[in-house]
C-alpha cells in the first residue's frame, strides 16, 4: 500500500468513527484508530485531522459530548453560505427567534449584533441552534422580520 493510499484509508476510517457519534475525546478516537491498524497515529495528527473536517463536539441521543461531522450534522463550517445555516424564523410579538444548523447560532447571532439598532435588532442571546432576538421597537417587528428574511435571502417555511 503506498502512502498515499495510508493516508485515504487513516481518512476514511478516522471518518467512519465520527459517524458512529461516541468518542467524546482524541484519545478515544486515537485508541479506536490504533485498533484498526493505524499504529503510528498520535493524539496531535487526531487534533490536526478534526481540525481539518472541522468536525465539532455535540450531543449525541444519549446526550454524551461527541465528535462528529458537519456533513453529518450540517454544521457550519467556515464555507457555509449564511442563507444555508438559517432554518426558521418566527416570533411572538415581542421577541424574534432564529433556529439555525447545529452549531451556527452564535456565528449569526454575532452578525446581527454588528447591525445598527435602526435594523431593528436591539440585541441577541445565541445557544448552539437558536437566537433570541430583542426587537429595537416591538411595534415594529414585522418590519424587523422582513429585513432578517432579507438578510438571509431564503424563503423560510
Amino acid at each position: 500500500m503506498t502512502g498515499q493510499q495510508k493516508q485515504e484509508a487513516l481518512v476514511q476510517a478516522f471518518k467512519d468513527l465520527l459517524k458512529q457519534e461516541q468518542f467524546g475525546s482524541q484519545g478515544d478516537i486515537v485508541d479506536a484508530l490504533k485498533s484498526q491498524g493505524f499504529d503510528n497515529i498520535s493524539q496531535s495528527k487526531v487534533s490536526r485531522m478534526l481540525s481539518k473536517f472541522g468536525a465539532v463536539r455535540t450531543r449525541n441521543a444519549r446526550q454524551d459530548m461527541v465528535y462528529c461531522l458537519p456533513a453529518e450534522l450540517g454544521v457550519p463550517t467556515a464555507k457555509s453560505p449564511l442563507k444555508q445555516l438559517v432554518l426558521d424564523i418566527e416570533h411572538n410579538d415581542v421577541m424574534i427567534i432564529i433556529r439555525t444548523s447545529p452549531g451556527a447560532a452564535q456565528l449569526i447571532a454575532r452578525l446581527l449584533d454588528s447591525l445598527s439598532k435602526s435594523d431593528g435588532v436591539l440585541g441577541t442571546i445565541a445557544g448552539d441552534d437558536t437566537i433570541f432576538i430583542a426587537p429595537t421597537n416591538v411595534n415594529a417587528i414585522t418590519d424587523t422580520i422582513n429585513k432578517l428574511e432579507a438578510l438571509f435571502s431564503k424563503n423560510l417555511t
